[in-house]
């Protein structure tokens, strides 16, 4: 899984562009969450920037002169890798569901379950939308969201990454970005007075750990596979499911234990993961 670049002066130059790009697209995420705010308007997702990101990739590829297929986005098992990350997400996330609904009940607030789309929000859900379209525009607006985020985080960066260090070391410094390039929503609500500056610190650093873990596992099935596919299945399902469609509704409002719930799957998997890459790895196949 190498770029196969010229000489070490134009690796140097593939690993400069990645941090370059992660600055422009963080720059942009960070304009679009602030000054135009999508996700408040009728959209209700902040997109643009994602598809900004996209046009951001597809210029690099031309400098780095790759092709889509040479990042992990080979049209071969597309589909099947898709829904094999979708049922690793499934798995996960049904026993994280059965979790969060069992410590609600013994806590005396007996829950269940409901389908509607919501915005993704530190402090919760509150808007109920059941029109079909809306779940078409969630499932269409996160496409666009893990293309992006597969594309530049794994497919680009631990490709490129890897052409002067070890995976892992490349897969590290790839989860670390994307850790931080979530730290943008805690820093809102923050700024939104919806949060103190403590609860951001400390959802900021849970959001850097979490994600950081997440964008490790996502690496791992990358290394393994030699592409985006199962990768971008597992993040697909997590985005729209567990975050924005199927809400645990208990007597104090909506997915008050939401981080539980995604914490846990994301442990869940992340182990199964780092098992399966640890056993291939001594069969020295990755």
């Amino acid at each position: 899984m190498k770029i196969r670049l010229i000489g070490p002066t134009e690796q140097l130059k593939g690993q400069r562009l990645c941090f370059v790009i992660f600055a422009i697209c963080l720059l942009a995420r960070f304009i679009e969450y602030f000054l135009i705010e999508t996700d408040k308007t009728a959209i209700g997702e902040n997109v643009f920037h994602k598809i900004f990101g996209i046009v951001i990739l597809a210029a690099a590829l031309k400098v780095l002169d790759l092709k889509w297929r040479d990042i992990g986005f080979q049209r071969d098992g597309s589909v099947s890798g898709i829904l094999k990350g979708m049922l690793l997400g499934s798995v996960c996330f049904s026993l994280s569901y059965g979790l969060e609904l069992a410590l609600l009940a013994l806590q005396g607030a007996p829950s269940h379950l409901e389908l509607y789309i919501s915005g993704f929000s530190l402090t919760g859900s509150q808007i109920k939308n059941t029109g079909f379209v809306f779940f078409v525009l969630c499932v269409l607006f996160n496409i666009i969201n893990v293309w992006m985020e597969e594309g530049i985080f794994r497919g680009l960066f631990i490709k490129t990454l890897s052409e002067t260090k070890p995976f892992m070391s490349a897969n590290l410094i790839a989860a670390l970005l994307f850790g931080i390039w979530h730290i943008v929503m805690p820093f809102r609500s923050f700024i939104a007075g919806e949060m103190s500056f403590a609860a951001m610190i400390f959802m900021g650093v849970g959001y850097i750990i979490l994600s950081g873990i997440m964008g490790i596992k996502w690496g791992l099935l990358y290394r393994m596979t030699g592409n985006v596919w199962i990768g971008l299945g597992d993040h697909l399902l997590n985005n729209t499911v567990s975050t924005n469609m199927l809400h645990v509704i208990s007597p104090n409002g909506a997915d008050e234990l939401q981080i539980v719930r995604i914490m846990a799957a994301q442990f869940i998997s992340f182990v199964l993961v780092l098992i399966i890459y640890c056993r291939k790895r001594g069969n020295n196949s990755v």
